[in-house]
């Protein structure tokens, strides 16, 4: 709200994550009631066959201080020696365009295979054709343009690689109501008094609400070019689980 461009609203958004940093992790574990850990284990869990294979390139966007990155180093191949021949394991890339939110990020990938890309998600760093699984951990609804997001994706996916997007979303009835009334009513305030940051936690409400509901969202995927695209539901659908493979038949 008050930008009068994408640029100007990525910034504003860069600068309240490096922000809220400090107190972030503790935030999200007391506003979710611990939810975000079951949440990042289960996306996890659902993505071990790609997550197993050591060849594969996994790339962990909008990573934030990490806890999803290390969900997914759960289910790596450990790098092991065996015959004098050292098994090698793709590393997983953990970006986000935060500097602040990747410095704290290192502390906890210390000793892990795992590389920090300070980069933004709508202009990766990264060659056509060159990752295998892509997630996303209530992260992309911050992006200013979502179908430009998915593009970028589908741009640096391999065929036949996958995206695995989790959000909140906005249930409907009795749920969507308590819903509403948390995230409107108590949310902003207990998390301005974690981070001392109001306005960052009055953001979050705004920006579930703007994001696609799972059949838009399915839609805007599909019009990305994947194939398949999928919602599971988590938590009575207050969060859920986007998949969906880039087609495996391009033209080369």
């Amino acid at each position: 709200a008050g930008t009068s461009s994408p640029d100007e609203a990525a910034q504003n958004i860069q600068q309240m994550f490096s922000t809220i940093a400090p107190t972030y992790d503790r935030a999200n574990h007391i506003l979710s009631a611990g939810l975000d850990r079951t949440w990042w284990n289960r996306t996890a869990r659902t993505l071990r066959p790609i997550l197993t294979r050591p060849e594969a390139v996994i790339l962990d966007l909008c990573c934030g201080t990490g806890d999803m990155t290390l969900a997914l180093d759960k289910f790596r191949p450990q790098l092991t020696t065996n015959n004098q021949q050292r098994t090698t394991v793709s590393p997983i890339l953990a970006l986000d365009f935060s500097h602040t939110m990747l410095t704290l990020a290192l502390r906890k990938f210390a000793g892990r295979n795992i590389v920090s890309v300070e980069a933004d998600a709508l202009h990766l760093p990264l060659a056509d054709n060159s990752v295998d699984l892509v997630t996303s951990a209530f992260g992309f609804r911050n992006l200013t343009s979502y179908p430009n997001g998915l593009a970028e994706l589908h741009r640096v996916l391999r065929p036949g690689g996958e995206i695995a997007i989790l959000e909140f979303n906005h249930p409907g009835g009795l749920i969507g109501w308590l819903y509403s009334f948390y995230f409107h009513r108590i949310l902003p305030t207990l998390g301005g008094i974690i981070s001392r940051n109001p306005a960052a936690y009055s953001y979050l409400p705004h920006s579930v609400e703007r994001f696609p509901r799972p059949t838009q969202m399915k839609a805007l995927i599909a019009a990305a070019g994947f194939t398949n695209p999928t919602w599971t539901s988590y938590t009575l659908g207050t969060a859920g689980l986007y998949r969906a493979t880039k087609p495996s038949n391009l033209p080369s």
